[in-house]
């Protein structure tokens, strides 16, 4: 893995090869977003977004290949179904936040790189303060995703009106995720975003009331509105049936077409 500066930020790149043909299964190039995909934001821009592989507030300290903007892209099948979540949940005061979305393959393959490398103790002692980072791989990172079928995504539930992390700048927590993230604006879950521990699991013991109050009505919302739930993370769901349950994407995250007045910008 090596380090190359692009305008404005510096960002991970890994020389990889990915399997598979050079088109989708609908006919469209690999690197062009298909036209079942869409940007979130085009379908709900009331759904916050705090995509943390597009900035260095993740478990790999760095921006991830494939994330060339801040959005979320999903086929429009699960979107439509969070924009329903979403309304189920501002009667109660709650809104949605989601993490990641879809994930270009090749930021799949930085992560496996990811792995391979000597520990980070500082990423170590936030993201996997129990394991060492052997242990990573494959029981948390694959060589595949979901999330590079387009219908898989890491969420939350925050209160209205409060306000997601910014994109860039903020200070990465420096206790074990098993204690939260106090930067996160979202409800208490019991851990932070992409901890990798037991505690993550969906069903997990040490969980305070309010916590688990908290994680059962992120699963009954998102069960009611057609996702699964990943048992070894309280925030990674699948919009099922997936549209293309046998295909792995690799057009990049590309910024949104129009970041004028009727698209606001919710990242």
């Amino acid at each position: 893995m090596t380090i190359q500066s692009r305008p404005g930020r510096v960002v991970l790149t890994v020389a990889v090869m990915i399997m598979g043909a050079s088109m989708s299964s609908a006919g469209t190039p690999k690197n062009t977003m298909p036209d079942s995909f869409v940007y979130l934001r085009d379908v709900d821009p009331t759904i916050q977004q705090d995509m943390r592989y597009f900035s260095s507030n993740n478990f790999t300290r760095q921006p991830v290949p494939g994330y060339d903007a801040p959005e979320c892209v999903l086929v429009r099948e699960a979107a439509e179904a969070l924009k329903a979540a979403q309304a189920d949940l501002k009667p109660l005061g709650y809104a949605l936040k989601v993490y990641d979305c879809y994930r270009p393959a090749q930021s799949v393959a930085a992560f496996v790189e990811w792995s391979s490398e000597p520990d980070d103790p500082e990423a170590k002692r936030t993201h996997y303060p129990n394991l060492t980072k052997g242990d990573l791989f494959p029981k948390y990172i694959a060589t595949r995703s979901g999330h590079s079928r387009g219908a898989t995504l890491d969420l939350t539930i925050v209160p209205i009106g409060s306000e997601p992390s910014p994109v860039e700048g903020i200070p990465e927590y420096t206790e074990p995720c098993t204690e939260g993230d106090p930067n996160d604006n979202g409800l208490d879950m019991g851990t932070g975003f992409d901890c990798f521990d037991p505690k993550a699991n969906t069903v997990t013991k040490g969980l305070t009331p309010v916590e688990q109050q908290n994680r059962d009505l992120l699963l009954d919302v998102m069960s009611r509105h057609g996702f699964k739930n990943y048992p070894k993370e309280i925030w990674h769901f699948t919009f099922q049936p997936e549209p293309f349950p046998d295909t792995y994407f690799d057009f990049p995250i590309l910024p949104h077409p129009g970041n004028g007045p009727d698209t606001p910008d919710k990242t």
